[in-house]
């Protein structure tokens, strides 16, 4: 799929993975509806993006909240050709902790917004999607990618939350790709490493170099613009379905 002239719905558009990908679709013609809870730093990266973006207050767990704001861009744009989850949460908590077991609202806290937040939002966004006109030789009407994580693959200690929540963004990629198939839609999940966003920018080296060991080469943590460009490479290979794809410089994440 083109990029031009495509509207993609982003959510977390407004900083980190989601920001980067909000500003490789505006560089190449498309529009941007960013999806985020927070509504100064959205309204923001809208105005800092040239080219039409509108950001939209969203709580992606919550079925009226999404339902509303996908209306109000269908009423903004006309139509959704992609759709990009990158909002997301992560929380360390050993399954038996000094005090006692996980606190169960930490588990279902994560699998609520990395799993939930994600389906609530593709599933949304695929109804409209399958209304848009056929494109291309394919056929195709639109396009879905998803974050999940190599802890989907490798967790480490206290991730169990984490690591069950991106192993369900995994799991469902190939059978949603399979619903979907007969609607012309795609749908594929990007896997990053360690990626500096704003929740590693304030780590101390002591968490960070360690990390960065566990990468095989580049040696270094994974950069924004580097999700948004295979990101990129998603939407336009029209050959790219029901896959899974790890974004890590070969990182085998050690127990802890």
């Amino acid at each position: 799929m083109n990029l031009e002239n495509k509207v993609a719905v982003i959510t977390g558009g407004a900083s980190g993975l989601g920001r980067a990908t909000s500003e490789m679709v505006v560089q190449h013609g498309g529009s941007v509806a960013i999806f985020d809870l927070n509504e100064e730093l959205g309204q923001q990266t809208a105005r800092e993006l040239s080219g039409n973006t509108r950001s939209y207050v969203v709580n992606v767990v919550d079925e009226e909240s999404v339902t509303q704001a996908v209306q109000a861009v269908m009423r903004d744009f006309g139509a959704i050709h992609i759709n990009v989850n990158c909002a997301g949460i992560g929380a360390a908590a050993r399954t038996l902790g000094k005090e006692g077991p996980m606190p169960l609202k930490y588990f279902t806290g994560i699998i609520q917004v990395n799993v939930i937040g994600t389906f609530n939002c593709l599933r949304l966004c695929a109804w409209e999607m399958q209304k848009n006109a056929p494109e291309n030789d394919d056929a195709e009407r639109g396009v879905v990618i998803n974050t999940a994580s190599v802890a989907a693959f490798d967790g480490q200690v206290g991730q169990a939350g984490y690591a069950a929540s991106k192993a369900a963004v995994a799991g469902m990629t190939l059978p949603i790709a399979r619903d979907l198939s007969r609607s012309g839609i795609r749908v594929c999940t990007i896997a990053p490493g360690i990626f500096e966003t704003p929740m590693m920018a304030g780590a101390p080296d002591r968490v960070r170099d360690p990390l960065i060991d566990m990468v095989q080469f580049p040696k270094r943590l994974g950069n924004a613009p580097e999700y948004a460009s295979l990101a990129r490479q998603i939407i336009e290979n029209s050959y790219l379905n029901g896959e899974t794809i790890r974004l890590d410089a070969g990182i085998r994440m050690s127990p802890k």
